[in-house]
Parts: C-alpha cells; structure tokens; sequence
C-alpha cells in the first residue's frame, strides 16, 4: 500500500530511556502533522511487541507495527513498505542499513535520521560512513552533536538540522504534583535538609554524568544538611563503584542510591528538590534537564555537551565546567543560597521545548522535504 512517511525505530513503549522519549513523542507529532495534510504515517518498532503499544496516548495503534525482536521480518517488512513511501524517518544510526536499501532501490525516497548523542559521536566504519551520504536530512537533537556530524563523519553542513528535544505533552502539570511527605520518609529525608537530585541510568559503561564530581564537590560544601539522591536503574558494579565513592568521601547518609523509579513518581521527586544537578560530559541533549526546569527546579550541567541546549546557553541555568570540582561546587552553594535568582524562566522554557513549538518544526521539517505542496513556512537550519 502506498505511503507518505514511514517512521523506524527500535524501541518506543518497552523502555523509559531518553531515544525512546523522542521516538514516542516525534511519533505523536509526525501523526497528527500528517492526519491535518491527509498523508498516511507508519511506525515500525524492530524491538517492542505489539502489545507494547496498546492503549498509547501518542498515536493509534493501527499506524504502529511491533516485530519483537525479529530482525530480518524488520528489515523485509521496511525495505518493502519504504520504496512505497515519500519520506524514510530513522530514528538510530543502527537502522540506516534500511534506509540505504531503500535508496538504492527506490531513489526518489528521502531518508532522514535521528542523530542524538553517544551513538553518532564516535567515528564510524567506512560502509557507513558511505550509508550516511544517502540522507537527505540529519536531524540532530543538538548543536553539539550537529558539530560531531560534521567533524567527525564528514556530513555537510547543508544536511544536519538542529530540532532540540521537548517536553511530553503528558507530563502531569506542575500545578498537580504536590510534595510527597511519604517519599521524604523513604530516604530518610527531614525538613530542613536541601536535596540536590541526578536521574539517570546507572552503568559501569557510561561513567560520564559527574555523579562522581558532585559527590567531591560536597566535601568543601561544609553543609551537613544537603542530601544528594541518585535515582535510575543501575548495574552491579556501578553500584558497588557509588558505594565505594560514598564510603571513600565520608557521605554514608547524606548521598542515597534510589535505583529506578517509576514514572509516575518522578514528578514528585522533582518537586521534593532543591535543585537537579548532572554535570556530564556525554549527554547529547538532556530531556532530563528540561523536565527538571518545567517543575520549577534550578539545573546545574555541564558546559561541554548538548546540555548547553537544553539550558539554552545558560540563560535557563547554571553551566559549569564538569571536569572542575570546585566550580561545581559553587555553583552549589549559590544556588542553595540564592535559589529564587536561578530558577527557570518559564516562558522561554516554553517558547523553545513545548510540544507546540517541536510540531511546529516536525511540519517545517516535512513541508522542506515537499511532503505536500505548501510555501515553506520556517527554515530551522542552523
């Protein structure tokens, strides 16, 4: 059956992490920008079963197809439906064998990719390398990784987009989520302590989100009332490496490993801290960052990644070098002291990471690829 865009992904309802964010709520823009131009949109999802998509509030589940793990149907299933389809969105570098095929067969389709962080920093193999140069558009979820793509691979710069992530359109408004007593008690929190908060997946593999360097920067804050909670799934060594940076600094008590939390509790974890703090050095943009923020938390990041996006240059919060201790540390401290100076601006929050202002760009995106015949509306090249 013909088709204007075909959308592959490899997971979208069967993991919380942030690529699967992006994918779940492009895949609500992209529907809704083609239902109000008529054109047909499918999602394949090479990793989730189909079953993963039922009742999704994102898009209906008849554009959705699960292949649970079966790569091969994948990959028969999307060349087939791609030379069929106008516009090839991938959302993983690790799917862009699919998009190449297509190509090759049928060059008239466009082939547009997701670039978000770690998987595209790193340079690539020669084979793809060459798959690269049959993308028409590379959208990148920072100007950080845009300068990576460009450097690193070679992309000309006429092809990578920036389009930074957004907030979910379901996040439950801050004006609902009230402070939990009942958590505080869970780790042992009392009133007058001041919670610094870092949510993100633990793992041994990944040592760059500067859980490390916030845990040093508290020795010299010589303020035994601030907590510092690290919440996210975590692997065994990485646990048993926290563990060992807690007892080696002293902070038994003081810094508590929550492990993963579910998602309808991490509104309230925001709203129970004083501040998010997460100076990484590998984080291609940060959705974490600006939920933090929508729930009126001010956010210290580093200044060394695509974190200075999401707090737009610093005009949404403090960036600090991440590999300075000391700095981190003082941007702690003023923070803590002077908290009404650095919390977020709402409105430019709003104005650059709304669900409204994304779609707005997903239509930019689609009318410069001539999905439909219309007069270019908004260039977002950078």
């Amino acid at each position: 059956m013909r088709n204007d865009v075909l959308f592959l992904t490899l997971k979208v309802f069967s993991s919380t992490g942030g690529i699967e964010k992006v994918c779940r709520i492009a895949g609500k823009a992209m529907y809704e920008t083609c239902t109000r131009f008529n054109k047909r949109l499918k999602v394949f999802s090479m990793h989730d079963g189909q079953e993963s998509a039922a009742d999704n509030l994102y898009f209906p589940l008849e554009v959705f197809t699960g292949f649970h793990v079966n790569k091969i149907r994948f990959m028969r299933k999307a060349v087939r439906q791609g030379i069929s389809s106008k516009i090839i969105i991938i959302s993983h570098i690790n799917l862009l064998l699919a998009g190449w095929i297509i190509k090759k067969i049928n060059p008239s389709v466009k082939i547009v990719l997701f670039a978000h962080g770690i998987e595209v920093w790193p340079r690539a193999g020669a084979f793809k390398r060459r798959m690269l140069k049959c993308c028409d558009e590379i959208i990148c979820v920072s100007e950080y990784t845009r300068k990576k793509m460009i450097d690193v691979h070679g992309v000309s710069p006429a092809v990578c987009t920036i389009l930074n992530n957004c907030l979910d359109p379901f996040l439950p408004l801050p004006r609902n989520v009230q402070p939990n007593e009942q958590l505080k008690k869970r780790y042992g929190f009392h009133d007058g302590d001041k919670i610094l908060f870092t949510l993100s997946r633990l793992a041994a593999t990944e040592r760059y989100k500067g859980y490390d360097k916030v845990m040093e920067a508290m020795l010299d804050l010589n303020d035994k009332d601030v907590k510092y909670l690290i919440a996210g799934s975590y692997d065994a060594e990485e646990k048993r490496h926290i563990d060992e940076l807690v007892k080696r600094f002293g902070l038994e008590g003081r810094v508590i490993l929550a492990g993963f939390i579910p998602e309808e509790e991490v509104a309230q974890h925001f709203v129970m801290s004083h501040a998010y703090v997460m100076p990484s050095i590998k984080e291609g943009f940060g959705i974490v960052f600006i939920e933090a923020m929508y729930y009126g938390l001010p956010v210290i990041a580093g200044n060394a990644d695509g974190s200075v996006d999401a707090l737009q240059n610093g005009k949404l919060g403090l960036l600090v070098n991440p590999h300075d201790v000391n700095e981190i540390k003082n941007a702690i401290e003023q923070v803590l002291e002077q908290r009404d100076n650095y919390l977020p601006d709402r409105k430019l929050l709003h104005d650059h990471f709304s669900y409204d202002a994304y779609k707005t760009k997903v239509h930019s995106l689609f009318n410069n690829l001539q999905l439909w015949n219309e007069k270019k509306i908004w260039k977002f090249r950078h």
